[in-house]
């Protein structure tokens, strides 16, 4: 699809979206679950309040499998907050920041994506129900937005294919606040070290009939390390109108700017040394090689990226039967300039989706609709084009492709009372995905770079290979069957148990990767010093989907003050995909192992301790492995850690005084690489925060992180054969010291 056909396509589809305001779901939060209603009542600012939510109106709650509602209250008093800061109190969700602040932390569920660097698969990432995700599948998590959320829905495994996803993880749905019965001005700003500085306003107008909101949303720091400047921009808005007594319309958009420098990893020594500095390459002691990682002080790589989301929900509330369509488009401009091996990635395309859903909930049947179903479709194209590095600007083309894809999920099941207490929900997910790249490179040869690995500014002659072609045309299909069972003894203890399958296609990364590439030479120059060495430098492998079988069981109960959510899981999976890299951190492409299984336990507790103190719990256990493979044997999968501890407390000192602190806990080495040759040490992270209302309209807040100013790597490279000094740690932030202040008028 050209840019023209794009932009036709962009027209259309605001066209439509302004047409969709003739018809009409009640002005509150976008839950994506097919059958809800209410789902977020607005926010009372005031300190040592906690917050409402009628989420879902109990539907999520009574779902067989692992669901969280995250609200607002748990990341307020934050500067600029985080993925990492909204997600730490839910077990299951592994979010291993990067670079600090706005950029793209490693996210995963239950393993989905793992191994990819960056990640930009595995979860299905909703604005307000509809997709973040390009037409592939793949996203930019910098683009998920918290400050501008007021609650983030997170279903876990094979929970998301009612939403349309087909990928193992699950799927995140961030809800931007309800307009109507929150009127006025709402300002929230801060700052602190590493030169941070940031701040969000929102406005809201109207009544229950009309109601519009617009927001905008800053942020900027220099960064913990010495090449870790970032920065991101969005605003945006929404308008909603209550048309009749059944039927809703809200249609919105959104647009971001970001931008971050990627500082990149650094090995184990540097690491314990000074954590804030960045790799300048590998060091050639004696003829060999040694420290292999990024010259990142040359290369400086960096990744500048802006979407333009435009969406319309519609409900209409028929009492027994809801139907709730969706249309949406995003246009997505990625540059992201890799190390001299990869070269600078650019990418520019548009994706449109359409979304139906319908439950069908006779009158006191339950919380649970007795039938829902829904469709999600979505297609998209994008220009992409690959130049060389050099030195950290744009140099020569090396490939031009024209990428297609379209995705297709329906889904379809039953919630079914079968004795007191007793529900059985049967379902079936269907999914079609089409892959298509079309190489425009019209060349007969790619241009190559290098540098001399002795002296690594200075470069050697250029170089050049044959092109050859790199499309391909494939498709995946699957039905995706699921049995779930729950027990609800009283209201507050529901017992659940399911089995289940899932899908996940390859993205356009996968299947068209850069490789031969080193850390002082351009992809397909794998010997630096010899320019007219025969090689390639794309790989496009034959991936198949990958697919696997998932038994899980759990139990959500309240006894008093204490409630918990626990639930495990394990998966046998076929043809895991995996993005693999060598020692040097550059990309080999992506296979499909044979046979892996993931097994895991999910636990989220919460309790009033006393009158004023409050704990919240949540522990994830993962144990990934291979399964029979012949080079891996049984070892881990890279990335995965297998113990999370996420531990929160929060003292009411005063009515108007709130004081809190939280501790992450890694008690258990990471493997960085397939072989298990290379782990990342255990560590433990305590934050401090404290949050005082001056009055009604206005409340400040200030916040420590790392209080005692631990070195450690909060995430690292994922390789398959690592060696002992490799540059493959990204270190955590030093301590650092944030205030802010909250107002609403």
């Amino acid at each position: 699809m050209s840019n023209a056909s794009i932009k036709h396509l962009a027209s259309h589809t605001l066209i439509l979206l302004l047409a969709s305001t003739s018809l009409s779901q009640t002005a509150l939060a976008q839950s994506a679950v097919p059958g809800s209603s209410t789902v977020l009542e607005p926010i009372v600012l005031e300190s040592g309040q906690k917050t409402t939510t009628g989420w879902s109106d109990g539907v999520m709650d009574r779902m067989a499998g692992g669901v969280t509602l995250v609200q607002a209250d748990s990341w307020q008093g934050t500067v600029a907050p985080t993925l990492s800061d909204v997600l730490a109190g839910v077990p299951g969700v592994v979010v291993q920041d990067f670079f600090g602040a706005n950029d793209q932390p490693r996210i995963q569920i239950r393993g989905s994506g793992l191994q990819q660097n960056p990640v930009e698969r595995g979860i299905l990432m909703l604005h307000d129900g509809l997709p973040i995700n390009r037409a592939d599948g793949s996203y930019i998590v910098g683009l998920a937005n918290p400050s501008t959320a007021q609650g983030v829905e997170v279903y876990r495994g094979y929970m998301a294919n009612r939403l349309g996803a087909t990928v193992l993880g699950g799927a995140m749905n961030f809800m931007s606040p309800p307009i109507v019965g929150a009127p006025g001005v709402e300002i929230t700003t801060g700052g602190g070290s590493f030169g941070q500085v940031g701040g969000t306003a929102r406005a809201n107008f109207g009544d229950e009939s009309l109601g519009a909101s617009i927001y905008a949303d800053a942020t900027r720091r220099d960064g913990f390390r010495d090449y870790n400047s970032s920065e991101r921009v969005s605003f945006g808005g929404s308008f909603v109108a209550e048309l009749s007594d059944v039927m809703t319309t809200r249609v919105f958009f959104d647009y971001t700017d970001l931008g971050f420098d990627v500082a990149g990893p650094i090995n184990k020594t540097a690491l314990d040394r000074d954590p804030s500095q960045v790799s300048a390459g590998p060091v050639i002691v004696g003829g060999v090689a040694t420290n292999p990682g990024p010259n990142v002080l040359r290369d400086k790589p960096r990744r500048d990226a802006t979407q333009l989301m435009l969406g319309s929900r519609t409900t209409i509330d028929l009492g027994e039967h809801r139907i709730d369509l969706g249309l949406g488009y995003t246009h997505t401009d990625d540059s992201f300039r890799f190390p001299v091996s990869a070269g600078i990635r650019e990418t520019v395309g548009g994706d449109l989706t359409g979304m139906a859903r319908y439950s069908y909930a006779p009158d006191g049947f339950g919380k649970l609709p007795l039938f829902e179903t829904s469709a999600l479709y979505t297609i998209g194209s994008a220009d992409r084009r690959y130049y060389l590095n050099e030195a950290g600007t744009r140099g020569s083309l090396f490939g031009e492709n024209d990428l297609d894809a379209s995705t297709l999920s329906l889904h379809a099941g039953f919630n079914i009372p079968v004795a007191d207490g007793w529900t059985v929900s049967p379902a079936i997910s269907y999914a079609h995905a089409s892959r298509r790249n079309t190489d425009n490179y019209s060349s007969a040869t790619r241009p190559t770079i290098a540098y001399n690995p002795m002296n690594p500014t200075v470069r050697l002659p250029n170089g050049a290979i044959a092109a050859t072609d790199t499309s391909y045309d494939r498709s995946y299909t699957a039905w995706s069957p699921s049995l779930g069972v729950t027990f609800e003894p009283s209201t507050d203890h529901i017992f659940f148990a399911a089995m289940s399958r899932s899908f996940e296609p390859p993205t356009h990364d996968d299947l068209l990767a850069n490789i031969n590439g080193t850390p002082n030479s351009s992809p397909g120059r794998p010997a630096p010093a010899n320019p007219s060495l025969p090689s390639n430098a794309f790989i496009t492998p034959a991936l198949e989907a990958q697919t696997a079988t998932t038994l899980e069981g759990g139990w959500r109960g309240q006894t008093g003050s204490v409630n918990w959510d626990l639930t495990t899981y394990y998966s046998w999976i076929d043809n895991e995909l995996l993005s693999l890299r060598d020692a040097t951190g550059a990309s080999i492409g992506a296979i499909n192992a044979d046979r892996t299984r993931h097994f895991g336990i999910e636990l989220g507790l919460s309790a009033n301790l006393t009158d004023r103190m409050t704990g919240r719990v949540a522990y994830t256990f993962q144990d990934f492995r291979f399964v029979d493979d012949p080079l891996r044997d049984d070892n881990y999968l890279a990335g995965a850690p297998r113990h999370i501890v996420n531990l929160a407390l929060a003292y009411q000192a005063t009515d108007d005084w709130t004081i809190s602190t939280s501790l992450k806990w890694v008690p258990d080495e990471t493997p960085v690489d397939n072989m298990n040759t290379l782990w990342a040490d255990p560590y433990a992270v305590v934050d401090l925060k404290t949050e005082y209302r001056i009055n009604d309209k206005l409340s400040i807040f200030g916040e420590i992180t790392n209080l005692f100013d631990e070195k450690y790597a909060s995430s690292t490279l994922v390789v398959d054969q690592a060696t002992a000094g490799q540059a493959a740690y990204i270190p955590g932030d030093g301590r650092g010291f944030y205030a802010g202040l909250r107002s609403r008028f």
